[in-house]
């Protein structure tokens, strides 16, 4: 089993040892950065500018600090060690902050440890100091750069957490603005703000949570999401889709088949709330069930006729005031047979299958209505009429 590497703190370097790598230590660090430079080329670029300079003293100053605590051990957290720990994860915060990943900075530990172990002990075998200083020094180093790297690891790795929990507040607050239908430019700023690149439309979808969690992930990672967004439609989450109009539309519904989701149309991103509205009344109208996916666009009159439900109310009992005269059952047949006879244009065949009947209970049933209706079934205001009163079911649900 490798033996484990000591914590730095618990060793001791006299001062004939120290003292001359402390006089070689401008060189051991243009040494090292130079190495860095050469051998992790994502560190080329920060070298060349200010930040470059800022580095250089980091390297000097951990090196240094190395030296401090090698010939001062049993430090406490009051000591530079904490600094250089401190330091250390720092970095790696900043690392996270410029999109870089570690392997980079650790590979620039990697690089600066192996340098500036062979130019310290270079300087220490010129001084003629014995193997075994000079295979506990190696220890030193590599200990210290150990607790470097790891400081900075978990500098990396917090700040990601901390970013990503950022950015996701940030989405969630866009996706509300949408629902709000807020301004245009407050959704240009809140896009900026969030990382999040504005598709050319949104598409927005209805369904349970358990199938957007489900879903997203096979989704364009643009996708935005936002739970119970609809008051009395609890247990709903809303997504917002980019760009799935034409031929991906299509995909999109077998993607989530299965599932009891509305599809709103396409909008311009910043008018995604519009969709959500569409896709809101037409799961009053027609809620899917049994893991259906049901598309607005397949009900588009039924939106147009239930858009005022008072006025089809008022349409649908001036439309069908000839009839006042007949009793509920009757009526009630009457006014099926009529409105298949509307929609099948007058084929009494298929208006007979559609309801189950023979023809001649249809031909019956007409005679009855052409007595009552005289010349109106004629007349193209009064079919025209009567067609939209008659295009859903008298159930109409109420919408606000």
């Amino acid at each position: 089993m490798k033996k484990p590497l000591r914590d730095v703190r618990s060793y001791r370097l006299p001062p004939e040892v120290v003292d001359p790598l402390r006089q070689g230590l401008s060189g051991v660090s243009r040494q090292t950065i130079a190495a860095i430079i050469q051998e992790v080329p994502a560190y080329a670029e920060p070298f060349a500018g200010e930040l470059g300079h800022k580095i250089a003293r980091a390297v000097r100053a951990a090196l240094a600090t190395f030296l401090t605590l090698v010939s001062r051990p049993g430090a406490d957290p009051g000591t530079p060690m904490a600094s250089a720990i401190e330091a250390a994860y720092a970095l790696g915060r900043g690392e996270a902050r410029s999109g870089r990943s570690l392997d980079a900075l650790l590979a620039a530990y990697r690089v600066g440890a192996r340098v500036a172990w062979r130019e310290l002990a270079a300087i220490s075998v010129g001084k003629g100091e014995p193997s075994a200083t000079i295979a506990d020094f190696a220890e030193m180093v590599f200990a210290y750069i150990d607790e470097l790297s790891a400081a900075s690891v978990a500098g990396h790795a917090d700040e990601l957490a901390a970013s990503g929990r950022l950015r996701q507040r940030r989405l969630q607050e866009l996706a509300q603005a949408l629902v709000a239908g807020e301004p245009a430019h407050v959704l240009r700023g809140m896009a900026e703000q969030a990382d999040w690149a504005p598709p050319q439309t949104l598409t927005a979808l209805l369904l349970p949570e358990r199938a957007a969690r489900w879903g997203i992930d096979l989704l364009d990672p643009r996708t935005l999401q936002l739970a119970d967004a609809v008051p009395d439609l609890p247990g709903l989450t809303v997504l917002f889709v980019p760009d799935p109009q034409g031929c991906s539309r299509p995909t999109l519904t077998r993607l989530l088949t299965g599932h009891d989701v509305v599809i709103g149309p396409a909008r311009p991103w910043a008018d995604a709330n519009s969709s959500l509205d569409r896709a809101i009344r037409v799961h009053r109208l027609a809620p899917p069930a049994g893991g259906t996916v049901v598309d607005t666009e397949d009900h588009l009159a039924a939106v147009v006729v239930t858009a005022d439900p008072g006025a089809l109310r008022d349409l649908r009992a001036w439309a069908l005031s000839p009839l006042a005269g007949e009793r509920g059952a009757n009526a009630a047949k009457l006014i099926e047979t009529l409105r298949s006879w509307l929609l099948h244009h007058g084929r009494r065949e298929d208006v007979a299958a559609e309801l189950f009947v023979h023809p001649q209970t249809v031909r019956y049933r007409m005679a009855r209505l052409r007595e009552l209706y005289g010349d109106r079934l004629r007349d193209p205001r009064w079919v025209m009429a009567l067609t939209i009163a008659l295009a859903i079911p008298e159930s109409i649900p109420e919408t606000p």
